[in-house]
């Protein structure tokens, strides 16, 4: 009577292996650049998240026609400057700034996307307005350190 051997082969495993650490190889690197990206889209995001604030507030700063100081936006106090918000009213406005560090001036705020490598250099920057009824600056996304 003949015994059936059940399992693998000593090649067959390392065969496998092999084809793994193989696939791996290529994976890993793809997954750091997905982690990059994200940082990048989440930029991205803030800077049209800066726009749209700016934009509703100068809009309701408009609207009342009495030209206030601040505002109130979604239960938020919004301080103005020339019909825009300052540096303390784009960060209320925005109200979740979950996963950036912002580092205000007199005159900007800059939010850093935490977990950068280089956060310095993975950010965006809002600069309020110079003049009467003239829109802020909020600079194109800093990546080179995403």
């Amino acid at each position: 009577m003949r015994t059936l051997n059940k399992g693998f082969t000593m090649i067959e495993l390392v065969v496998v292996i092999t084809i793994l650490a193989t696939l791996a190889a290529f994976a890993i690197p793809r997954f750091t650049a997905l982690d990059s990206r994200a940082r990048i889209s989440a930029l991205t995001a803030l800077g049209g998240s800066l726009r749209s604030a700016s934009a509703l507030a100068h809009a309701q700063y408009l609207v009342t026609g009495s030209s206030p100081a601040s505002l109130t936006m979604d239960g938020a106090t919004v301080t103005l400057v020339n019909g825009y918000p300052d540096v303390a009213g784009i960060q209320s406005a925005l109200q979740d700034t979950t996963g950036f560090t912002p580092t205000a001036t007199a005159t900007s705020v800059t939010f850093a996307k935490n977990g950068a490598p280089t956060s310095a250099n993975c950010s965006v920057r809002y600069t309020i307005s110079a003049a009467a009824n003239t829109a802020p600056v909020i600079a194109a996304p800093e990546t080179s350190g995403c």
